[in-house]
């Protein structure tokens, strides 16, 4: 027997894999410095997971509703409300098994054999092989350095044909922490109310991950007449510090959010009901936290750009969020490790930190555009600082 065609369309997440190889060599007793990992080093707030023991204690450990209990909905729509500006009703709004379980639902229950997705470069990893997997066509758009690594509208308006179902829109981006300021939103959404065969899947995982006095803000909100086809997407995972507890949510057109659930209730049925009821304080509780964790975030990102702009043949942006940098190494290109080997792609680089620096990071073909790496920043300073003092060492011996 062989794997499915549509299983043979797609790969192994790259971040996954990276993570998988730092815990080994940690396990084997190396002293490496794993930067792949896209998750907050930060623990969950106790009042949330109080809430999660509170939710066993009192025997909350039964089905749910398929695509989320209604104490969780109300909650992600008094979100949406506080935080965007959003109006959704129940039947607008979905909860998953985290970020990408969205992504996945959305995709499969809507894309057809020749249907175009946009897909911004650089991406995270995922875009373009859930596409893929669910027989459509990514189509990937260019958004190098030069322009804040963020999708221009002549750009968009030049991908669009009329085999477009979705553009992906992820603001802060995983993986260069670009941010979309309203008007560049807007400007977006100017094109995009041109073609209104085109839907909007807005990924805002990072909303609440934003520096130096950005204000956030989301499509639908800026742009209100594309609120009927934008399914706005979140989740508790990065602001919240709920990566393992699996809760991802949106908010969407009636029939789409009815689509996702009918292929939720054939697959995985409901989210975890301790997390649901666990991201219902998150998403209610004291939001204070979050600033809290965003001024850390920044500092560091401060200390990260600064320490690799020093590094030989390393140019790494400024960005306005999440906590990623995604530094472009084109000085490097062509030029010979100590060892002799030719720095000629992504993975010989990241390949030449690791053995030689300890310092594991993720290469930028992974995201759809090179020469790069993703290296995250959501580590202690130290344990920056020593990254950053190996990736400048190492640089400084390529010759």
């Amino acid at each position: 027997m062989q794997p499915s065609a549509a299983l043979a369309r797609i790969k192994p997440s790259p971040t996954l894999a990276i993570t998988s190889r730092v815990q080994e060599l940690q396990r084997a007793g190396v002293d490496v410095i794993g930067l792949g990992a896209g998750e907050p080093d930060f623990d969950t707030p106790d009042f949330i997971k109080e809430a999660g023991i509170q939710a066993i204690r009192d025997g909350k450990t039964k089905y749910t509703n398929v695509d989320g209990t209604p104490e969780l909905k109300a909650a992600v729509i008094t979100k949406f409300q506080r935080d965007n500006g959003l109006t959704y009703t129940p039947d607008q709004i979905t909860i998953n098994a985290g970020g990408k379980h969205t992504l996945f639902n959305a995709m499969v229950a809507t894309v057809d054999a020749g249907d175009e997705v946009i897909v911004p470069a650089p991406y995270w990893v995922s875009y373009p092989d859930v596409v893929l997997f669910a027989g459509g066509t990514p189509v990937f758009v260019a958004a190098g350095p030069a322009q804040g690594y963020k999708l221009l509208p002549e750009q968009l308006e030049a991908a669009i044909t009329p085999k477009t179902k979705w553009v992906i829109l992820n603001s802060p981006s995983n993986p260069t922490g670009a941010a979309y300021s309203a008007a560049e939103l807007k400007a977006l959404g100017d094109v995009l109310e041109r073609h209104p065969h085109v839907w909007i899947f807005a990924d805002d995982m990072y909303e609440h991950i934003i520096y130096d006095g950005f204000e956030f803000t989301t499509i639908a909100q800026v742009c209100p007449s594309l609120y009927e086809r934008t399914l706005t997407a979140n989740g508790c995972s990065k602001a919240y510090a709920m990566t393992g507890w699996r809760i991802g949510f949106a908010g969407g057109a009636p029939w789409l959010i009815k689509a996702m659930a009918k292929l939720q209730s054939q697959s995985t049925s409901n989210p975890c009901s301790i997390a649901q009821a666990a991201s219902v304080a998150a998403l209610t509780g004291d939001q204070s936290f979050l600033k809290d964790h965003a001024a850390l975030f920044q500092s560091r990102r401060d200390l990260v750009v600064s320490m690799l702009n020093q590094a030989n043949g390393i140019t790494c942006p400024r960005p306005e969020g999440a906590f990623y940098v995604y530094p472009e190494f084109s000085g490097l290109i062509g030029k010979s490790t100590p060892k002799g080997v030719v720095i000629d792609t992504d993975e010989v680089m990241v390949a030449y930190l690791l053995d030689e620096a300890k310092v594991a990071a993720v290469q930028g073909a992974a995201f759809g555009l090179s020469p790069a790496m993703r290296i995250s920043y959501a580590t202690s300073e130290e344990l920056l600082r020593e990254a950053c003092e190996r990736i400048q060492t190492a640089c400084a011996a390529v010759r």
